[in-house]
């Protein structure tokens, strides 16, 4: 007679061996530590498709730092090893990307322009104040987006003891230290917008060292939505920019513009791949009260764009952004 096991005898344990579950966490932490340094590294080689993904990752590309200090945080409190090796590879790609936007720079000297870039915004209740503050940086060209009536005769008045020299075309203008020549619109309206918009502007300033031709320019704005990144507007705005700037026979070239894209955005291609950018800063622009990026930028060609940083708010949701810009 075959005996039955007695139904309430305690089954076995499985045993438990200790520290496997910190050493699957660690595992985990290190392949995400990987995954992270891949994109930072390789993020050209991300689709751009659906919704622009590509575009919209390369916007907040600088901010992968803070997730790599979050691994790191996680690694410490885990205490392990693999994953702090792991990390390695995001915190390097990081630095040789990033790093160098922490430097200061030197103070330049000689052959150079002070620009300030600023979005002041068409619904801004003191212009007269921003005007001041834009005044008060000494620079030699101070580009503008977004004027509109009446705010633009408040900008022409508070703004004329300083910069003699001006020129605004559509909702974008340039005021200068140094006379202007040259004047033009610059046609980077896409197809799909309506006649009358116009947000670029080229002049020539005959600055002390010679001539420079100055872009000012104002992309249409990308909108972020459950289908992704609309930017569609935007980088077709961008390759007629690029394309009036690689026909510019004057050199250097200088460009002030809200781009509404950040340089590591691919759809700013255009103009990254023929134009200098600022050697060192962060100077996010976007939003004021509390930045998380720079669309506002300062690009050049023929010439070295030093440092740029941002300047106190005004009464945009734009910062200002000052650079000095070396010319060769």
């Amino acid at each position: 007679m075959v005996e039955r096991a007695d139904s309430g005898a305690v089954a076995a344990e499985t045993p438990v061996v200790p520290g496997v579950g910190k050493r699957r966490r660690g595992w985990v932490l290190a392949g995400v530590a990987v995954v992270l340094g891949g994109v930072l590294g390789f993020h050209r080689l991300v689709p751009n498709w659906p919704g622009r993904v590509g575009s919209l990752m390369e916007s907040f590309l600088p901010w992968g730092g803070a997730l790599v200090v979050v691994l790191l945080v996680v690694a410490l409190v885990r205490r392990s090893a693999v994953a702090l090796v792991a990390l390695l590879l995001p915190v390097g790609v990081w630095v040789d990307t990033f790093g160098g936007l922490l430097l200061t720079g030197e103070e330049g000297g000689g052959r150079e322009l002070v620009v300030v870039q600023h979005n002041v915004s068409d619904e801004n209740r003191d212009p007269a104040g921003t005007a001041r503050a834009l005044a008060d940086s000494g620079a030699d060209l101070v580009a503008l987006e977004e004027l509109v009536d009446p705010q633009l005769a408040v900008y022409e008045k508070a703004l004329a003891a300083d910069y003699p020299h001006h020129v605004v075309r559509g909702t974008v203008g340039l005021w200068s230290k140094h006379p202007l020549s040259g004047e033009q619109v610059v046609d980077i309206k896409p197809r799909s917008i309506e006649v009358g918009w116009s947000r670029g502007l080229r002049a020539v300033v005959r600055s002390p060292y010679g001539d420079v031709a100055a872009y000012v320019a104002h992309l249409p704005s990308v909108r972020v939505g459950v289908g992704g990144l609309a930017s569609q507007r935007r980088d077709e705005s961008a390759a007629l920019l690029g394309r009036a700037i690689a026909g510019e026979s004057v050199e250097p070239v200088i460009l002030l513009g809200d781009l509404n894209g950040v340089v590591e955005d691919r759809g700013l291609r255009p103009l990254t791949s023929q134009l200098a950018l600022a050697d060192g800063g962060f100077a996010f622009s976007i939003p004021a009260a509390f930045p998380m990026a720079r669309i506002d930028q300062v690009m050049a060609r023929s010439a070295t764009v030093g440092h740029i940083r941002t300047l106190p708010a005004t009464g945009s949701d734009h910062l200002p952004v000052v650079a000095r810009v070396t010319l060769e």
